[in-house]
C-alpha cells in the first residue's frame, strides 16, 4: 500500500493533477528510505512499465495521433459514438483545452514519468536504472510531441512537493538526447528486449527525437540539421546491420496471434499471453494490453456470425477515408480463397488469412465492399441491409439505411479466436518496428540529398510487401497529402494505425492543410493545449498559444 501512495505523491510532485483514486488512508510514504527495501525498485519498475497501458488505447495516444490525421476518424452514427462530439472535433481540428482525451493522456504520461524517476531513486540495478530511464524518456518524448512542454524531476528530487521544473522544446530535445545516448553508450540493455527496454529501443527513440527535432522546436516551419540526419542514419544502420531483424514475409503476420514467433521486426513490443491477464518477462509482470480493442473499435456489430460466442463482433466506430485507401497499389478481392496475392501491395490486405478468414470471414487489412462470413455468405447490418463498407463517409451520419456501413474499416491485428473472451488475446502489440527504422533512415538520406540510396531502401521494403518498384520518389506533395509517390505516403502505407501519422504530418509540414473532412486550419492545433487543472497544479507550465 505504501508503494501505491508513494507513486501518487510523486505525481503531485511533478505538478500533475492526478485523477487516481486512493482507497486507503494516506501514509507518510514520502519519508520512505530508498535503502529500506531492496525489492522496491523491481516493484516500481513493474508499475512504470504497466503505466504504458494508461496512455495507449483507442481513446488515448492512438486517438490523439491518428484521429487528428487523415488515416482515421470516428463518425457519429445516429446515437452511436456521439459522446458530445469528442471524436469529431479531433479529426476536424476543433478541440478545446477541456477535451477529456487530451487531459487523460497528459495525466497518464505524468504517472509513467513519475514512476520511472522514482524507480531510479530506489537502488535499482544498472539494467533496471536504464530501463526506467528509457521509460522516463518515452514519457518525456510524448509530452514534447503532444504538448511542447515537459515537466520533469531530477532523481534526487523524486519526492519533492515543489512545482516541477518544465523543459521547453530545445531543452527537452537536449535532455532526451543526453539520456538516450547514455543508455546506448552504457549498453546495459544489450541483452533485453523486445518486451523490455533495449539498447536498440533507445536507438529507435533517439532517431525519432532527432528526426522530429526541427518540428519540435519550430512546428510551423520544421528544419532538418544535416548533422542530426547523419546521426539518424548512423543509429539506423546500427540496427539494420545488427542482423537481429528482417522484413516479415507476410505483412499481417506481424500483428497475428502468433506474431511473437512469426514477426522478425519487433524492436519493442508488448507481451500478451492468450487467456492470461498477465505475462511475466524476466521478473516483470506485464498486464494484458486488451488487444481486442484494435479490431472491436472498427468492426460492425455483425461483422461475423459468431459474435455471441466471441463476446461481440465490433463497436462500429473507427474508419478511414477513400483518399487513404487509394494510396495503395492493387485492391482486395472479396471472393478470393487463396492466400494473399504477392503481386500487389500486401499491406492493403483483403485476402484470405488462415485462422481468421476460415473462422469469421474477415480478411485483415482495409475492409471495403461487401463483407462475407466464413462460408462466403453475405453479411448484413442490424437493419438487414447488405454489410458493404463504402468509401463515402461523413463525420455525422444520419441516413438510417447507410449510417452503419459508411467508411472503410481497418483490421490490422488479426483476431485471436482461440482466446477471445475477456480481452486477453495472444497478439503482441507492436510499438517500435524494424520497417520504421528503414523508412527513418531513408528520410534522413532524402533530407541530405541522398535520394538514390534512400530509394534503394524504400524499394527493398516495397519488394518485401509485394509492391512494385518505384522509379522515383519525393518527400511530400504539399498540394496533395495523399499523393502515392511520396515518402509520406509510403510511411502511411507501412505504418497506418500505429500512432505515428500526426507526428509525420507535422514533420512533413502538412498537418494544417486541407484533407478529407477537414479544412485548412489554425496552426495552434500543431500542439494540444495544457489541461487547465495542470496549469493550476504547476505554475511552471504555460498554456500553448491560441488556447
Amino acid at each position: 500500500m505504501k508503494l501505491k501512495t508513494n507513486i501518487v505523491i510523486c505525481l503531485t510532485a511533478l505538478g500533475i493533477a492526478s485523477c487516481t483514486k486512493l482507497d486507503q488512508k494516506l501514509q507518510s510514504s514520502i519519508l520512505i528510505d530508498p535503502n529500506s527495501n531492496t525489492s522496491t525498485a523491481s516493484a516500481l519498475l513493474t508499475g512504470a512499465y504497466n503505466d504504458v497501458l494508461g496512455y495507449m488505447g483507442q481513446d488515448g495516444l492512438f486517438s490523439l495521433e491518428e484521429n487528428t490525421s487523415d488515416e482515421s476518424l470516428v463518425s457519429t452514427r445516429g446515437g452511436d459514438w456521439d459522446d458530445n462530439g469528442v471524436w469529431r472535433v479531433l479529426h476536424s481540428h476543433n478541440w478545446t483545452p477541456t477535451h477529456g482525451q487530451v487531459t487523460n493522456v497528459f495525466n497518464a504520461l505524468g504517472q509513467m514519468e513519475s514512476d520511472a524517476i522514482t524507480t531510479q531513486a530506489f537502488n535499482p540495478t544498472a539494467t533496471q536504472a536504464d530501463e526506467a530511464l528509457f521509460l522516463q524518456s518515452l514519457a518525456q518524448f510524448y509530452f514534447l510531441d503532444l504538448y511542447g512542454q515537459v515537466p520533469y524531476r531530477a532523481v534526487t528530487d523524486y519526492n519533492s512537493i515543489k512545482p516541477a521544473p518544465v523543459y521547453g522544446p530545445a531543452a527537452a530535445v537536449t535532455a532526451l538526447t543526453t539520456q538516450l545516448n547514455g543508455i546506448i553508450s552504457r549498453n546495459n540493455l544489450a541483452a533485453t528486449g523486445p518486451y523490455r527496454a533495449s539498447t536498440d529501443a533507445a536507438r529507435f527513440l533517439l532517431m525519432k527525437v532527432l528526426l522530429n527535432k526541427g518540428a519540435f522546436i519550430s512546428r510551423s516551419s520544421p528544419t532538418f540539421d544535416p548533422a542530426d540526419m547523419a546521426t539518424v542514419i548512423t543509429l539506423g544502420n546500427a540496427i539494420i546491420n545488427s542482423g537481429k531483424y528482417s522484413f516479415t514475409p507476410n505483412y499481417f503476420d506481424m500483428f497475428s496471434p502468433k506474431n511473437a514467433t512469426l514477426s522478425k521486426e519487433a524492436i519493442w513490443a508488448w507481451p500478451n499471453t492468450a487467456g492470461a491477464s498477465q505475462t511475466n518477462v524476466a521478473g516483470i509482470n506485464f498486464n494484458s494490453y486488451g488487444i481486442n480493442n484494435t479490431w472491436m473499435k472498427t468492426l460492425h456489430y455483425n461483422s461475423f456470425d459468431k459474435q455471441n460466442a466471441y463476446g461481440g463482433a465490433g463497436w462500429n466506430g473507427f474508419s478511414t477515408v477513400a483518399d487513404f485507401y487509394n494510396q495503395f497499389e492493387g485492391h482486395g478481392d472479396a471472393s478470393a480463397t487463396t492466400k494473399i496475392d504477392t503481386t500487389k501491395d500486401k499491406r492493403l490486405g483483403g485476402k484470405y488469412y488462415a485462422g481468421v478468414t476460415d473462422q469469421s470471414g474477415l480478411r485483415p487489412g482495409l475492409l471495403a465492399g461487401q463483407q462475407y462470413n466464413e462460408n462466403n455468405v453475405a453479411e448484413v447490418d442490424r437493419h438487414g441491409n447488405a454489410l458493404t463498407f463504402t468509401p463515402t463517409v461523413s463525420l455525422v451520419e444520419t441516413n438510417p439505411n447507410t449510417l452503419e456501413i459508411t467508411g472503410i474499416r481497418i483490421v490490422k491485428y488479426a483476431p485471436d479466436y482461440n482466446a477471445y473472451s475477456g480481452g486477453n488475446q495472444g497478439n503482441q502489440f507492436q510499438f517500435f518496428r524494424y520497417s520504421d527504422v528503414v523508412l527513418m533512415v531513408a528520410e534522413a538520406m532524402m533530407r541530405t540529398n541522398q535520394t538514390a540510396s534512400a530509394l534503394t531502401l524504400i524499394n527493398g521494403l516495397r519488394a518485401a510487401r509485394g509492391a512494385s518498384t518505384l522509379a522515383s520518389i519525393s518527400l511530400v506533395n504539399t498540394a496533395n497529402v495523399n499523393d502515392p509517390n511520396t515518402l509520406l505516403a509510403e510511411r502511411s502505407r507501412e505504418l497506418y494505425w500505429e500512432a505515428w501519422r500526426r507526428q509525420d504530418l507535422i514533420r512533413f509540414g502538412v498537418f494544417n492543410v486541407l484533407w478529407a473532412l477537414k479544412t485548412a486550419d489554425d496552426p495552434k492545433y500543431l500542439l494540444f493545449p495544457i489541461p487547465p487543472a495542470q496549469l493550476i497544479a504547476n505554475p511552471n507550465l504555460t498554456q500553448n498559444p491560441g488556447y
